[in-house]
């Protein structure tokens, strides 16, 4: 539990207690507005070929060695630039960019958590889904109250070991865990990712430890991401993760029962596509964030009519 004195900021440093109170100072401060591919957060079932508004505010309440946004996540607000974007406003631009969702990402919407709350609430009554990219490390009470504004998740389950948590975050497993279940529960669309370091989680036993934990607690058609590693933040020395290993993992994950395995952060394989789990039927054919091809009706396949998990458009989703 984090204990603030008067005047003082927490670890994440976006909140200061001023007069008994928390006061979130990042609140309509985003230091990150961007417009992307839904396939970058990345989410494989939701609206492929869409763009979604990507909104993020300085700091973290954890803090990942590896880290790729750690110019912003493990800074303090007043040392980064920010604009004046309050809830109204970031609608309001998602919808003049004619984007179909909202992304609460690149830091974490726990620790912009207000202002993600306000945002999406407002962002549902405009027809728009919102979208967190999450580390997932949040207490229950307050994940269930952005669950009811939330349509889905892109959740970092960076390892199935809480050793790797501490050393490597500064944080722990288990919270990670019960808000997966918990999101599930809620009836959020679910997609996780794993990136995979060498030497730190590049585990097979690992790796087939959390994919049978996905497939009881999230179940088979939860899509799971396997990404490539490049060296980042305080983990400069180690070569980027070989290949060779992200595809053996893809290939125990779908060996455990996984229907929807992938492998990011590498172009030009056969790994970023969706595959029918019933007859093999190329789905959606990729190349890195970009739809090659989108065979689904109706949120289904075209030769077999498996009924493919997901939110899906009106031409191509049920």
């Amino acid at each position: 539990m984090c204990r603030i004195q008067e005047g003082q900021s927490g670890d994440c440093r976006a909140r200061i207690a001023i007069d008994g109170e928390l006061r979130a100072v990042t609140y309509g401060r985003p230091c990150a507005v961007h417009i992307d591919p839904i396939e970058k957060k990345p989410l494989f079932h939701v609206m492929p070929g869409t763009r979604i508004l990507s909104i993020a505010t300085a700091g973290c309440n954890l803090h990942c060695k590896h880290c790729q946004n750690w110019t912003i996540s493990q800074a303090g607000p007043e040392s980064v630039r920010s604009l004046d974007l309050p809830p109204e406003g970031v609608v309001s631009l998602a919808l003049a960019q004619q984007c179909r969702a909202v992304a609460y990402t690149y830091t974490d919407p726990v620790i912009f958590y207000e202002y993600a709350l306000d945002t999406s609430a407002l962002a549902r009554t405009k027809g728009l889904l919102n979208v967190t990219v999450t580390a997932g490390y949040i207490n229950r009470e307050p994940l269930e109250m952005l669950c009811k504004v939330t349509d889905a998740s892109n959740t970092d389950l960076k390892a199935f070991s809480d050793r790797f948590y501490q050393e490597v975050c500064q944080g722990t497993l288990k919270p990670v865990l019960d808000c997966l279940v918990t999101m599930r529960e809620h009836g959020l669309w679910v997609e996780v990712t794993n990136l995979v370091i060498p030497t730190f989680n590049d585990d097979l036993d690992l790796v087939r430890r959390m994919c049978r934990w996905i497939l009881r607690n999230l179940g088979e058609s939860t899509p799971l991401h396997f990404s490539r590693f490049h060296p980042m933040y305080k983990i400069r020395n180690l070569p980027p993760t070989p290949v060779e290993f992200l595809m053996t993992a893809r290939q125990e994950a779908l060996e455990i029962g996984l229907h929807y395995v992938y492998v990011g952060n590498v172009l030009g394989t056969d790994a970023e596509n969706t595959i029918c789990p019933s007859d093999g039927t190329v789905l959606i054919r990729r190349r890195g964030f970009s739809i090659l091809e989108n065979n689904l009706v109706n949120g289904r396949c075209p030769k077999c009519g498996h009924r493919v998990a997901g939110i899906w458009g009106k031409n191509d989703g049920a």
